[in-house]
């Protein structure tokens, strides 16, 4: 670290410098060093300036995640510009009113569909940049960053369904690392299984955090299952939603060789933290969101049983407070630059600075935060309040309950009655009748549902909603 701490050594770049031979990213059956790495990034670095692409421009990514995609978003970094990855999953014909919400100037793709709708954005051909030398003799030496330069875009729907573009900071980037590796330790020789979108805050995260550490990133190929994802790579580390644990558990897959198991996506249901511990998982469970740029609080290695049904203990670099309503607040490094409107980064704080997250929670006398639900998620059942997580909490210490979604509809009595969602390891016997001990009875949902698990960070309780409604006359199973 130089004295001027506006300005922080690049990560890749020290990297190479220190430990030029150790692997930066590794796949199966191949490994790419830092040294290597970095000449790469340098070399698509200069190519995208020869195509037009200038610092601060705002340019979209919407191609499948390889080593490739790895290269750009860092040449972008590099150079200047500001990465917006673009989820592969949204429709051609939506993506461009997303750039155009972020204010993009350009879009690298090579998707012919894609590039036929959006044609009011500059192209850039993927291949035309990652193509030719990579000037992997040439002599580099010490870089720096600019810690508030922008850097990244990520597109998060939030609680509404409408995509809001987050414009992050290299710095906001930094310091998440750097705090995440203060509490989880993570060196060269580790791996870290990039098991998450890139177009997700929380697989950006994972890139800042081996590049600052010098570990590497262990991409799996496409469709590969994630036990054997973890077993063929060798990983040391992996972060995890709960579906994805829970298959894990359910396929009896070998996790006894990780380092660290970081769940993130929302709280972890008690049965499966029970479960985890019972086999030697090293889970650390965590609080976070996209305007924090990725985790906000975890747990320590070794946390009790008691501890890991909380969201852990804040980290370095950030702040947090919980309202007199029960909001979470935050502030501090990580804290993003603002929400994009009409290509202008709209910050709302309040007096202190503070960041409204819109989540519920409260903080314990040792610091340690409980989130119990979204403040928007909450709504009114005959005069009562009903927070969907409280039921989705109850359902999920049900015997045979693996993952539970609650959501609203309209009743003409009570103006909404709950309905969930249930996915089932096996027989659970009368789910309302096994709430009736725990829940009062507005509380217990009108109807159940099957439902397959998302398997993605967060559940679609738009989505559910609207099914909810179709089925509103379906029988409780």
């Amino acid at each position: 670290m130089t004295g001027d701490r506006t300005r922080v050594p690049c990560p890749l770049r020290s990297a190479a410098l220190e430990s030029p031979d150790a692997e930066a990213v590794v796949g199966a059956g191949w490994a790419v060093s830092y040294r290597v790495l970095d000449a790469r990034v340098s070399a698509a670095e200069r190519r995208l300036e020869k195509v037009g692409v200038a610092p601060g421009d705002r340019v979209a990514l919407y191609l499948p995640k390889d080593a490739g995609y790895l290269v750009l978003l860092l040449a972008l970094v590099r150079a200047g510009a500001v990465a917006c990855p673009v989820s592969t999953r949204l429709p051609a014909g939506g993506v461009g009113p997303v750039l155009e919400r972020a204010g993009c100037s350009a879009l690298i793709s090579a998707d012919e569909e894609l590039l036929d709708a959006v044609g009011q954005f500059s192209r850039v051909d993927p291949g035309t940049v990652l193509a030719g030398g990579a000037g992997e003799e040439e002599e580099f030496g010490p870089l720096e960053v600019p810690l508030d330069r922008p850097a990244t875009v990520v597109f998060t729907s939030g609680s509404t369904g409408v995509p809001k573009a987050a414009l992050h900071t290299f710095g906001n980037h930094h310091n998440n690392a750097l705090g995440s590796n203060e509490n989880i330790a993570l060196a060269p020789g580790d791996r870290w299984l990039h098991s998450l979108p890139l177009y997700h805050v929380g697989g950006l995260s994972i890139v800042f955090r081996c590049l600052l550490a010098g570990a590497a990133i262990a991409l799996p190929e496409p469709g590969t299952p994630l036990g054997r994802a973890i077993s063929d790579l060798r990983a040391s580390h992996v972060s995890l939603v709960s579906t994805q644990l829970l298959r894990l558990l359910d396929d009896g897959a070998d996790l006894s060789g990780l380092g660290a198991v970081l769940m993130g996506g929302g709280p972890i249901p008690p049965s499966l933290v029970d479960e985890a511990i019972a086999r030697g998982f090293p889970v650390h469970t965590s609080y976070g969101l996209t305007e924090m740029a990725s985790q906000v609080t975890t747990t320590p290695p070794g946390a009790s049983r008691e501890r890991l049904r909380t969201a852990g203990r804040v980290l370095p670099h950030r702040e947090v407070r919980v309202s007199g309503e029960g909001e979470i607040l935050v502030r501090g490094a990580t804290l993003f630059a603002g929400y994009l409107r009409e290509g202008v980064p709209d910050l709302p704080l309040d007096d202190g600075g503070w960041f409204r997250t819109g989540d519920l929670g409260e903080m314990d006398a040792d610091r340690y935060l409980t989130v119990s639900g979204r403040r928007d998620n909450l709504f009114v059942s005959g005069g009562e309040s009903v927070q969907p997580e409280e039921i989705e909490a109850a359902l999920c210490r049900v015997d045979g309950v693996e993952e539970a979604v609650v959501v609203p509809v309209p009743d003409p009595d009570f103006g909404a009655r709950p309905v969930a969602f249930v996915r089932l390891s096996g027989g659970a016997g009368n789910l309302a009748r096994a709430l009736e001990p725990v829940l009062p009875r507005f509380k217990i949902p009108k109807t159940f549902h099957e439902w397959g698990g998302a398997g993605a960070m967060k559940p679609d309780r738009v989505a559910l909603g609207e099914r909810a409604n179709r089925l509103a006359d379906g029988a409780a199973f």
